[in-house]
């Protein structure tokens, strides 16, 4: 596994809220590893490196070694993250240990290709995304990293399949009893916004030249018959 794939972390000896504060005003990120019939075990991380990992896009479909104070330890997958709901900073992380002959569903991303060559888009159409992500089934050592389809060939009212998406040898969807919808080409918008203005526009200038009602003199005619 090459060094990208490898997280350092310190060990910390002490577990609850208050010690995962604790952490943070350090400038630390508090994590917890668990699973493989172990102990869970309580790390914590540089905010920088969670980031850096996390806006990769595959933060969740990587197998990382994790490196605990010098010494790699466990391979990892990270299953999930707290961040701060005002600045998006990670606040907890957690993973889990995973052995090479383990399967697990794993979320992976969806990469759609050539969109300047699409047929439909080229027509106006719009990519109506339904899964950013599919779950997939697939041993540790068989994550993509992504899932890339190729939406050039695709025309207005055309729907992508999941059937439609290479997958690697032994992966699978989660699910299996349907041919489930990925994406789709979608007809453009009929009404711009300025004929939708123009319509009000046109429809308030009615409204303010119609006829009084009938027994409604105008002040102007009240002020003609004082004359």
């Amino acid at each position: 596994m090459s060094d990208s794939n490898v997280l350092p972390a310190s060990a910390r000896d002490r577990a609850g809220k208050g010690a995962a504060r604790a952490e943070r005003r350090a400038g630390r990120v508090p994590a917890v590893v668990y699973g493989d019939k172990k102990d869970p075990a309580l790390i914590s991380m540089d905010p920088r490196v969670v980031t850096k990992n996390l806006e990769t896009g595959s933060f969740f479909s990587t197998v990382y070694d994790l490196e605990v104070d010098g010494k790699k330890t466990d391979r990892v997958l990270p299953r999930d993250i707290q961040l701060h709901p005002v600045s998006d900073r990670p606040m907890h992380v957690d993973f889990l240990r995973v052995s090479a002959d383990a399967k697990l569903a794993v979320n992976v991303s969806v990469n759609f290709l050539n969109e300047e060559e699409s047929i439909g888009l080229k027509k106006g159409g719009i990519l109506n995304i339904v899964r950013h992500e599919v779950e997939l089934l697939c041993s540790v050592d068989n994550i993509p990293p992504m899932l890339e389809c190729d939406i050039s060939s695709y025309d207005i009212g055309d729907s992508i399949h999941i059937s439609a998406i290479s997958l690697p040898e032994g992966v699978t969807p989660t699910i299996t009893d349907r041919d489930f919808t990925v994406a789709t080409i979608a007809a453009p918008i009929v009404k711009e916004e300025e004929e939708i203005a123009a319509e009000e526009a046109a429809a308030a200038e009615g409204e303010e030249g119609a006829a009084p009602a009938e027994g409604e003199a105008s002040a102007e005619e009240g002020e003609a018959k004082e004359e």
